[in-house]
């Protein structure tokens, strides 16, 4: 069982005693604890997300051909975790994303409504070429939309580094990592095309 612990330490820094609690609550099953985790995670992140936000870093990641750039501006609860080397990585993974999958928004909450309104106009015009009945035009329209929000807003996006949890899950599994409320407040991505 040390051994096991040891292992879900390893791959969610998660503390110690958080492990062995998932591990036994799952019987040993070490994707069952991950999964646990997850979920303990989002309670974490809930609970601690009306905290204010005193402290965060700036990030800046550069891509290997110099093409492409970011800087993200994260923002947490103390200077302690803002220093900290680990929250300092979470946060280049997270610029990192931002350069290879090119979101347009932190959260759907900040598309503004005319664009919002305008890819809907664009998407009517699509569907209306479609020879089905109304109802299933709107349910197209609909996937359309939700397909777009997901693909443009960051906490939305599948997190490149694990396809099975989205932005917003690996922030919410930081938050339980770091014991603080953590944010994206602002990101700008930079390509030469």
């Amino acid at each position: 069982m040390l051994d096991k612990i040891k292992e879900l330490r390893e791959k969610t820094d998660v503390s110690v005693m958080v492990c062995q609690k998932a591990l036994e609550e799952a019987g040993g099953d070490m994707e069952k604890a991950m999964q646990i985790l997850r979920k303990e995670g989002v309670k974490v992140a809930e609970k601690k997300s009306s905290r204010s936000l005193n402290a965060g870093i700036v990030e800046a990641y550069i891509h290997s051909t110099k093409q492409v750039g970011v800087l993200l501006e994260i923002r947490c609860e103390t200077d302690f975790v803002s220093k900290n080397e680990g929250f300092q990585k979470f946060a280049h993974d997270i610029a990192m994303h931002i350069a290879a999958a090119d979101p347009l928004y932190v959260s759907p909450e900040d598309i503004p409504e005319s664009s919002k309104e305008e890819i809907k106009k664009i998407f009517e015009e699509e569907i209306s070429k479609i020879d089905k009945p109304q109802e299933i035009k709107e349910k197209i329209l609909e996937g359309k939309l939700g397909t777009y929000i997901k693909e443009r807003t960051l906490l939305e996006q599948p997190y490149v580094k694990n396809q099975d949890i989205t932005v917003g899950d690996f922030i919410k599994e930081g938050v339980q990592k770091f014991g603080e409320n953590i944010s994206v407040a602002h990101f700008s991505r930079y390509s030469i095309s």
